[in-house]
């Protein structure tokens, strides 16, 4: 755990004012999973990604989403070679290890779409032909707030594939005068060097998986499903967030130092987790979907079985 602990002491002093993004991005790493960020331009979005790209060593790949952007500029294109009489397929910036999709609601919907069989299966079909993702492989999308010129809203079936939806803390006064002064933290990524191993996240990760959730802890979960079906003028949970929720649930005690879950660990993922799947046709903000779902949450009871 002492490169872990180095790792998040390290994100706090260089990206001050984000200590829970810094866990948050992670624990997405850790589980091969997929994050949304959304803020203004200018919050810290693009060096957070790129810190975890540093530190991690991992293969990192940028993607600029703009309107005219298509989805063979992301998957790739297989090309005809006469010598051979046969296509060839060249692969695209997908096939990476850290996908930054960097303000991906500028894109149109049709290449938004491109992303969706690689978040959820780790691969991509093209021309009919499967084509594998590397065994480690996120993406970590940054949106604009819904309502700036020159957006598309993500579908709901896109949305369901992030497993956290979060946006940048912010600094206070010392820490912005500290930032004022040093100048961008974009300029100094260069210094960091890789410190943690592709074999370090793969024992995380199966660490994490041992974690223990009781039966109180899954009736408890099911109870906040059952619950959230319920409200009106609002996004039921399915299943899978369920299972995504439980799943965040086991790293955040990991990171907790615990081997077992207790319902503050629910209760702290579940707003990042269930936030944008909830409220998503209501065109809130990243930080009102938080609180939406917090108050939700904490009106749920953990019931002691007997």
């Amino acid at each position: 755990m002492k490169n872990l602990d180095s790792l998040l002491l390290q994100g706090e002093t260089f990206i001050p004012g984000n200590k829970s993004q810094l866990k948050l991005g992670l624990i997405a790493l850790l589980l091969n999973r997929n994050v949304l960020i959304e803020d203004v331009p200018g919050m810290g979005k693009t060096t957070l990604v790129k810190f975890f790209a540093r530190v991690t060593g991992l293969d990192f790949r940028r993607i600029q989403f703009t309107s005219d952007l298509l989805p063979s500029d992301i998957l790739g294109i297989s090309i005809f070679h006469k010598e051979t009489e046969k296509f060839v397929f060249n692969p695209g910036p997908i096939f990476g290890e850290l996908i930054l999709a960097d303000e991906l609601n500028r894109g149109t919907p049709k290449t938004q779409s491109a992303l969706l069989q690689a978040m959820e299966e780790k691969n991509i079909t093209i021309d009919g032909v499967t084509h594998s993702l590397p065994e480690r492989f996120s993406v970590f999308a940054t949106q604009n707030p819904r309502g700036q010129y020159g957006t598309y809203p993500l579908p709901e079936s896109q949305l369901d594939r992030f497993l956290f939806k979060f946006s940048m803390g912010h600094l206070n006064k010392e820490e912005e005068v500290s930032l004022l002064a040093s100048g961008s933290r974009l300029e100094k990524l260069g210094q960091l060097e890789a410190f943690v191993s592709k074999s370090e996240l793969k024992t995380w990760q199966e660490t994490i998986r041992t974690i223990t959730v009781s039966n109180m802890l899954l009736n408890y979960v099911a109870e906040v499903l059952q619950s959230s079906r319920k409200l009106e003028d609002c996004n039921g949970l399915s299943p899978r967030a369920g299972l995504d929720l439980i799943e965040a649930s086991r790293a955040w005690a990991f990171f907790e130092k615990r081997d077992y879950v207790i319902p503050d660990d629910v209760q702290s993922v579940f707003p990042f987790v269930a936030g944008h799947r909830m409220f998503s046709q209501h065109s809130f903000n990243a930080h009102m979907e938080y609180s939406k779902s917090k108050e939700f949450i904490q009106s749920v009871t953990f019931v002691k079985s007997k």
